[in-house]
């Protein structure tokens, strides 16, 4: 089956080869090591720092924040009791986390549900609803037949949204309500709004649990503190913004501080928002300037929930609703303690909405949803933490979201190197929104340096 990644190379060599940069044969003979600046400490930024350390490249990693990890953040609600308000699952298939996880002994424990379903005010748990037989059929042959899909039919499943198209191929009622509502978690906003290319190749192309399968004992950041350990803490450098960039025989990079970095090449692995306050010298092509301003992230809001006990009873609990608490999940899964986290998880507008009220406000929402479930939980309630993406100020959303026309057009524009500049995040990655392909890119700009 050629994957999405590969099909985008295809179609990028055939139209010109604008994923192939030039090679840079200047340094091939030098014996001079190499100086590189990595602009960004999530997952990307690490990953390639790491593997550029091991090829005896010097690197120097600038960062605007406090900490590590970028959009992955986990967060202690107990001394016990670690949850993510960012980047959560690590997939079956994702090798490359699973490989760096190995390497720097972490231990993945299995983090997947049995989804719950509340519809129009009825409640079933896990196992007793499903969507309807004629429209599982169809599903799977949509899937099935994936695998067969023209260069041609691919173009046009990415000129229209993935909601459209599940209407256009029979999909209605209660089968669409229900699409509508988990698939939007998986994309962060409504279906309406994603590439129908985009959606169904996660969907053919991912495993049974749409790679929400395992979690990071400790925490997801903890492979972002055994990277930085590995690359040196030194080396990686917090509360350095980046506001100037000069590109000619090498480069110059200013930060706000007043810092300056020269160096013979710059990864940059940040989101596209940020990367547009930087001041370029030569400017960006205007090419990359369009991309930049068109591609949207998507609004996510995370609000954890301690309980003093697990009401919910059952480990691999989460529930996806049709009220303003989008989407439950046990948040503290395999971690011991009488304790335990719901997360209410919700998306787009919901998210926007649910993110401007009081803590007060959406617990009560957040009991209302589930006391004609699980009884009246507001007593057991000890403390809560919200969290919006949408309202980050280096990336201003979650993860990218690709919508109509996007897949094929924007997102090769947006990998394209410029001058000594390479490109990496999970913008760029096969998949949005996972660690693992944040990892990917990353590592992938190392290696074209």
């Amino acid at each position: 089956m050629t994957t999405r990644r590969k099909f985008i190379k295809q179609v990028s060599v055939a139209s010109g080869g604008i994923l192939l940069p030039a090679p840079d044969f200047r340094n091939i003979f030098s014996p001079i090591k190499q100086k590189v600046v990595i602009i960004g400490a999530g997952f990307s930024g690490l990953a390639a720092a790491y593997k550029l350390k091991n090829k005896n490249v010097d690197v120097t990693i600038l960062e605007s924040r406090n900490r590590i990890g970028g959009r992955v953040f986990s967060h202690k609600m107990t001394d016990d009791l670690v949850i993510e308000l960012g980047g959560e699952w690590v997939g079956n298939s994702h090798e490359r986390i699973h490989a760096l996880c190995g390497e720097m002994n972490l231990e993945l424990f299995n983090n997947q549900f049995n989804t719950h379903l509340l519809y129009k005010g009825d409640y079933s748990p896990a196992g007793a609803w499903d969507y309807s037989e004629g429209w599982n059929t169809k599903l799977n042959k949509m899937l099935e037949d994936y695998a067969d899909l023209t260069d041609k039919e691919k173009l046009v499943m990415d000129k229209m949204d993935w909601w459209r198209y599940l209407v256009n191929n029979g999909c209605d009622g209660r089968d669409l309500d229900i699409r509508e509502l988990l698939d939007s978690t998986d994309f962060g906003e409504s279906i309406r709004q994603v590439s129908s290319f985009a959606a169904i190749a996660e969907y053919a192309e991912s495993s049974e649990n749409n790679e929400m399968d395992l979690k990071i004992k400790g925490g997801n950041g903890m492979l972002a503190e055994r990277l930085s350990e590995k690359i040196g803490k030194e080396k990686i450098l917090l509360k350095h913004t980046v506001s100037r960039i000069v590109q000619d025989s090498k480069v110059k990079v200013y930060c706000e501080n007043g810092k300056v970095f020269e160096a013979d090449k710059i990864i940059c692995t940040i989101p596209t928002f940020a990367m547009q306050k930087i001041d370029w010298h030569p400017g960006l092509p205007s090419e990359k300037v369009d991309a930049l301003n068109e591609l949207q992230y998507a609004r996510i809001n995370k609000h954890a929930m301690l309980f003093n006990q697990r009401f919910w009873k059952d480990e691999s609990f989460d529930m996806i609703t049709d009220q303003s608490p989008h989407y439950f999940y046990h948040g503290t899964k395999n971690q011991k303690s009488g304790q335990g986290v719901l997360i209410s998880y919700s998306v787009g507008e919901k998210a926007a909405v649910i993110a401007n009220q009081t803590d007060a406000w959406n617990a009560k929402m957040i009991n209302e949803t589930l006391q004609p479930h699980f009884g009246n939980v507001a007593s057991q309630l000890k403390n809560q933490v919200n969290y919006y993406w949408g309202n980050d100020s280096y990336s201003k959303g979650a993860y990218a979201l690709y919508g109509k026309d996007q897949w094929f057009r924007v997102r090769p524009i947006l990998e394209e190197s410029f001058l000594h500049t390479h490109f990496a995040g999970e913008h760029l990655a096969d998949w949005q929104g996972f660690m693992e392909g944040a990892i990917n890119t990353g590592e992938a700009a190392a290696d074209m340096i």
